[in-house]
């Protein structure tokens, strides 16, 4: 039997390669969701949206409601309130539309342990229907040094190469709207400097991204713009070259982010 969660994140793979778009707006929309657990609100009424070609970074304590939000963002958990439309098709109402248009990669890999990477690939692509399968997991290999690792089984490779075939796996239907949780973890420098490559590439082509991250550094050289959230709760949402500015001239993301959320020496509550 298949696991749950694992279940969850493959119902993706037989969504199709994506439709046209039903608009010209934002490539992902949400307004006032809301998550509870009991009585606890794991996400507490955001709204914003990410236009084609954006980059957010989305940054918050531990247990803020990232990890959470992207989730729902992506059609594994049901919001409590609030509406999420992707590429224009309300999900919903439309699920299978708007997630044709979404590559998810979680916070941590979930793999098939009985098949190779290029089997992954191969996975993916035919229960999608792609005609050129071959060549765009030929391509993705390449772009992310996994093409000697291509009949490797998870098993055999590190949480690194792992974290790549997964967002090998999630980008090779080519996504408008992209969902990553925590990319870079388990990355050594040079896998870094391809997933941040692959990243800006995907945004350069009109995807909509959004990246949750602790890595402040990696925020602020690859996003456009930042959400920042603590207990379930929006506190800050713009460029980060305003954000910056509002706290002063040098300030860099890490001390904005310390002012916002009220962390660390000398930090105002929000």
């Amino acid at each position: 039997m298949v696991p749950a969660r694992r279940l969850a994140l493959t119902e993706f793979c037989a969504l199709g390669s994506g439709d046209e778009r039903l608009n010209d707006g934002p490539m992902i929309r949400v307004e006032n969701l809301r998550k509870a657990y009991d009585t606890r609100l794991a996400v507490d009424d955001f709204t914003f949206q990410v236009d084609p070609g954006e980059v957010m970074g989305f940054v918050g304590p531990n247990g803020a409601g990232k990890t959470t939000t992207l989730r729902i963002i992506a059609g594994i958990l049901p919001p409590s309130a609030g509406r999420v439309w992707i590429a224009g098709s309300d999900l919903e109402e439309k699920p299978i539309d708007a997630k044709r248009h979404v590559g998810f990669v979680p916070d941590t890999p979930e793999l098939i342990s009985h098949l190779t990477v290029g089997e992954h690939l191969e996975f993916v692509g035919r229960v999608r229907s792609l005609p050129d399968r071959d060549e765009r997991a030929r391509q993705l290999l390449d772009e992310l040094g996994l093409t000697d690792r291509r009949d490797h089984l998870p098993d055999t490779l590190s949480r690194g190469m792992r974290q790549k075939v997964a967002i090998a796996w999630a980008f090779l239907h080519d996504p408008e709207a992209i969902l990553l949780d925590e990319p870079l973890s388990g990355l050594d420098p040079r896998g870094i400097r391809s997933v941040k490559d692959t990243i800006r590439r995907r945004a350069e082509d009109g995807a909509a991204v959004i990246i949750s991250s602790h890595l402040l550094e990696l925020v602020e050289v690859l996003c456009d713009s930042i959400l920042i959230i603590s207990e379930g709760r929006q506190l800050a949402r713009g460029p980060i070259s305003e954000l910056k500015e509002k706290q002063k001239a040098d300030a860099t993301l890490e001390e904005v982010f310390f002012q916002i959320t009220g962390d660390g020496p000398g930090a105002e509550s929000p």
